[in-house]
């Protein structure tokens, strides 16, 4: 049975022994308390149920016996544990007393080291405080080390570093232009210093600078001056290191133009004694020959190709230069510039004479020094060529050909280059030549005025301008002339080239008679129009050529006109007719005029029937030596036309006389005996319509 089964007689089997020592009065309140408080106990209390637990785990049986010795065995349980617990705190004492005494003697062995330790810090407190300031007065000087360490590295230039940039016996190389950059940095970062309080190191620093940095940019002077030296004169590469050198002399701007005109004058000596070589094919510092050349002249036996070989070796030469040179000042030109505003920074004093930098303007400065040489032996050259021959169609020529070259110089160069200024001078002269041997080829035609050929053909002197004016118009047509000027530019050369002959030929006219002066006239105007007809910029000059030619076509209209009249007997008529006027009195008239007498009228009748059927031939005939057959049938036809109406003219006044007589005899038989004698139509028959026809 467990615990938890006993009842409330079992729990309280511990007071029976003192109740039985009670009076029944008392035993029975006592047991009435001890069942109050047996039946008041809560079995939840946790101590209650902790106590019950452990009676079960002890296998105890609910005996009276057990209940009786319950109390004594708990108590003397209790007796033996808590002996157990003295005899072990016994142990713990004699452990703790041990402990005792090992910390006494650690605490005497503490105080002994502690006597020690003072001692020893007695002894040592000096040297600590010695070591304590040494060890300050360390770190104080590792300071001033890495400080004058620094100022080392970056003040200070290393003597091998500063032998690069100064010695002249060390190339100019990488580690030149990585060395200069730094000591220019050196020289700038020593105004720092001037600002602190002892400005002596500063100043000391700046100088020495200063001089190194000079001595830097006089070796780097040197250098260039002796790479332009050595450059190939035929074909000169501005390489890498010299491009890099000039960017950076450009930081002192009086180094780098003395440097520029250096340049210049070398290679304007080097490039005259180049035109000297190809003009004869030996350096003008050598008589030898140069077999690699063929020498122009020698080879260039006509005047036009020999003054073209020399523009094209100019032309070619000067190529060549811009394009050596626009690597530097075209790829460059920025980091010049840039150079000289750094170095016009650094030099204050030359602001006033440095201008901006322009790597266009200063490529064709620096072209236009080189070529200056070559400019003047061209134009002695030229002149001697214009000058030597009297050719004017050959000083055109070259002045066309001068002009190309011009406009394309101009192109390259600029308007302001010497080769251009010099060109310019040169087409002026040859231009001038031109205009001198055309006015004395005119002055000896004028002197001597041929006479007009029986065959009225263009004079010799004309059909020689004509053809020399044909090679003038093919050069300037060759030309480079603006399209919106080309004819008022061709316009002086026809005044000198043209004008003068077409006046010497109307003076020759005009000792002809006529047709042959008209005639004459108009074959040399139709000879110069087909000359020039052949280009579009004469086109001005052909129309008042056809204006000229049209009021000579109406001269011999005229001449025609006359001729069919005097030839036809019709003029005595028509003088006659002129005056009179429409009126029945002038109609009266006309049978009295001496030409419109009977015999008269008759005559004037044969010799119109004579003359017709001939009549066109006859007057071809006139213009036969005019040399447009086609213009001499339209004069022709329009002369017999003018022939035909006045024909019509005298017909209705001949038609209307014989009306008015008619009229007259039927009205009056008294009327003058004259006016019935005879019809001036019966005694002149041809009608108009005749005329027309036979003359179509």
């Amino acid at each position: 049975m467990s615990a938890l089964d006993y009842d409330a007689t079992g729990l309280g089997s511990e007071y029976e022994v003192d109740t039985t020592i009670l009076s029944p009065p008392q035993r029975s309140n006592a047991l009435a308390t001890k069942l109050s408080t047996i039946l008041s106990t809560s079995f939840a209390d946790a101590d209650i149920r902790e106590a019950l637990r452990t009676l079960d785990e002890r296998g105890t049986q609910n005996t009276p016996e057990f209940r009786r010795r319950l109390r004594l065995d708990a108590q003397r349980e209790v007796i033996e544990r808590n002996g157990d617990i003295i005899k072990d705190f016994g142990h713990v004492a004699e452990q703790l007393k041990r402990i005792g005494s090992t910390i006494d003697s650690l605490n005497r062995c503490c105080e002994d080291l502690r006597q020690h330790v003072a001692t020893a810090h007695r002894e040592t407190g000096p040297v600590l405080e010695e070591a304590t300031t040494l060890f300050i007065r360390k770190q104080e000087i590792d300071t001033k080390k890495q400080i004058l360490d620094a100022f080392n590295a970056h003040f200070v230039i290393s003597d091998d570093d500063l032998e690069s940039l100064i010695s002249p016996n060390t190339p100019v190389d990488d580690r030149f232009f990585t060395n200069l950059p730094r000591l220019k940095k050196v020289h700038k970062d020593c105004q720092v210093l001037l600002g602190s309080e002892n400005q002596q190191l500063g100043l000391e620093l700046m100088d020495k600078s200063s001089r190194d940095l000079n001595a830097a940019f006089q070796k780097l002077y040197r250098w260039i001056q002796k790479e332009f030296r050595n450059l190939n004169l035929e074909n000169p590469q501005m390489n890498a290191s010299i491009r890099r050198s000039l960017r950076v002399l450009a930081e002192r701007p009086t180094l780098f133009q003395s440097c520029l005109d250096f340049f210049a004058e070398s290679r304007e000596r080097n490039l005259s004694d180049s035109f000297y070589a190809a003009l004869t094919g030996t350096s003008s510092n050598s008589q030898a020959e140069d077999l690699t050349t063929k020498p122009i002249e020698f080879n260039a036996h006509e005047p036009l190709r020999f003054v073209g070989d020399l523009l094209a070796w100019t032309h070619s030469a000067t190529v060549s230069e811009r394009e050596s040179l626009e690597v530097l000042f075209v790829s460059e030109g920025d980091e010049i510039a840039k150079g000289i505003r750094a170095g016009i920074e650094s030099e204050p004093w030359s602001q006033e004479n440095v201008e901006a930098f322009d790597g266009r303007k200063s490529l064709e400065q620096l072209v236009n020094r080189d070529l200056a040489g070559v400019a003047r032996a061209l134009r002695q050259r030229v002149e001697q060529v214009i000058q030597s021959d009297e050719d004017p169609v050959l000083a055109y020529k070259i002045a066309n050909l001068i002009d190309f070259y011009r406009v394309t110089f101009d192109r390259l160069l600029g308007t302001d280059s010497s080769v251009l200024v010099t060109l310019s001078a040169l087409q002026q002269s040859a231009l001038r030549q031109h205009r001198t041997t055309m006015q004395e080829h005119v002055n000896a035609v004028a002197a001597h005025v041929p006479k007009i050929s029986p065959g009225l053909n263009v004079p010799k002197f004309l059909a020689e301008a004509l053809d020399r004016l044909k090679e003038l118009m093919k050069s300037y047509d060759s030309s480079l002339a603006p399209p919106e000027s080309r004819d008022a530019g061709f316009m002086p050369i026809l005044a000198d080239s043209l004008d003068p002959y077409l006046n010497v030929c109307e003076k020759m006219a005009s000792k002809a008679e006529e047709p042959s002066q008209t005639i004459f006239s108009i074959n040399c105007l139709l000879a110069a129009q087909s000359s020039l007809s052949q280009f579009d910029f004469t086109s001005e000059r052909v129309s008042e050529i056809d204006d000229t030619v049209d009021e000579y076509v109406s001269k011999l209209v005229e001449y025609q006109h006359a001729f069919f009249l005097h030839m036809s007997g019709v003029h005595p008529l028509l003088a006659a007719l002129a005056p009179l006027t429409e009126t029945d009195e002038d109609l009266k008239k006309i049978s009295g005029l001496e030409p419109f007498q009977k015999q008269a009228l008759i005559d004037a009748s044969q010799i119109l029937d004579e003359f017709l059927p001939s009549a066109l031939m006859d007057a071809m005939e006139n213009l036969r030596l005019l040399k447009n057959s086609r213009m001499a049938e339209d004069v022709t036809s329009e002369a017999a036309s003018l022939f035909c109406e006045d024909f019509r003219f005298v017909e209705r006044k001949l038609l209307a006389a014989d009306a008015l007589y008619t009229k007259g005899e039927n009205e009056t038989d008294d009327a003058s005996d004259h006016l019935a004698k005879f019809s001036l139509r019966t005694l002149f028959p041809r009608t108009s319509g005749e005329i027309r026809v036979l003359l179509s």
